[in-house]
């Protein structure tokens, strides 16, 4: 077999991702016959098909997926190494490949921009998404850490909590129960609360209160975006169940207040995690480290001004 190059094993693995030629030139940024040629070349290399056209989409054939396990492995090597070269020179650099939760994505500037900032030779590829597509891209290996609420059982992780994350029910300033007296957890019930989708750490959290609390898991609505459940609530369409985090600027603005109801919010864990039994690239175990050696006072700082009106 002769030789192929990165840019075609590239080309095959973005293909296979997106399951499109288009969209894997646009992750590229070249045209779409580079990526076609690209494609055909490394067919020709290896003698048999590895893409076949399904409708308007693209298929890998089963030749086709044994060389994008190996593809993948290559890349993902080949970045590795690059990486391990320059901590033999003193400086840490690489692409840091992090995932996060969709909730988390507001928490992520605070805890990104000094790291960066100390180490100018770190490049991000972030990714946001729900728990379960930041799961799957962490059993994929295409992130090397994520950020999350729980670490996952189906998957062997090694996990570590490194701040604590404010979750509650806001509602609209002038909602009718911001003025109730004595708030219960059943008035809450019957005020169309809209919430996050199942699995989702927000959504679980909520099941968490209403089953503790005797209450039927009748939610008013499912929507799978904070922006979404903020436009609403702030509406006066409901009641939401959203991540402090997520409402900072909805809080600083008077748009959403927390309901005046007794623990609300209340706490859980962030936590930041990777494979186990996997080597984890020095950028990222840097990372990871900055994070849990940090991450509870950047956070802290800032949602200080929460704190300061709770």
């Amino acid at each position: 077999m002769y030789h192929a190059s990165f840019r075609q094993l590239q080309s095959l693995v973005l293909v296979a991702r997106h399951e499109s030629v288009s969209k894997a030139a646009e992750a590229m940024h070249v045209t779409q016959p580079a990526v076609s040629l690209q494609l055909r070349t490394l067919e020709s290399i290896t003698g048999v098909a590895l893409v076949r056209k399904d409708g308007r989409g693209i298929q890998l054939t089963a030749a086709g997926e044994v060389m994008v396990d190996f593809a993948e492995r290559i890349l993902r090597l080949w970045e590795h190494a690059g990486d391990e070269l320059s901590a033999l020179q003193g400086v840490t650099s690489g692409t840091l490949r992090i995932g996060a939760v969709t909730t988390a994505e507001h928490l992520l500037p605070p805890l990104l921009v000094p790291f960066t900032l100390e180490r100018p030779d770190v490049r991000l590829k972030l990714q946001v998404g729900n728990r379960v597509e930041i799961v799957n891209m962490l059993a994929r290996q295409e992130i090397d850490v994520a950020i999350m609420g729980t670490p996952p059982r189906e998957l062997r992780t090694n996990a570590a909590r490194f701040a604590r994350h404010p979750m509650g029910f806001v509602a609209a300033a002038d909602h009718p129960l911001m003025k109730k007296r004595k708030l219960t957890l059943a008035d809450v019930v019957g005020a169309n609360l809209l919430v996050r989708e199942r699995g989702s750490g927000t959504r679980t959290a909520v099941e968490r209160l209403f089953k503790e609390g005797g209450h039927a898991l009748n939610f008013g609505s499912e929507v799978s975006s904070n922006e979404a459940i903020k436009r609403m609530v702030s509406a006066g369409l409901g009641v939401g169940f959203l991540s402090v985090h997520a409402c900072a600027l909805e809080f600083k603005s008077g748009l959403l207040r927390m309901l005046p109801l007794k623990g609300n919010p209340v706490d859980a864990d962030w936590q930041v995690m990777h494979l186990a039994g996997q080597p984890i690239p020095k950028v990222a175990a840097a990372f990871q480290d900055f994070v849990i050696e940090h991450g509870q006072e950047l956070v802290r700082s800032e949602l200080e001004g929460f704190y300061q009106r709770s």
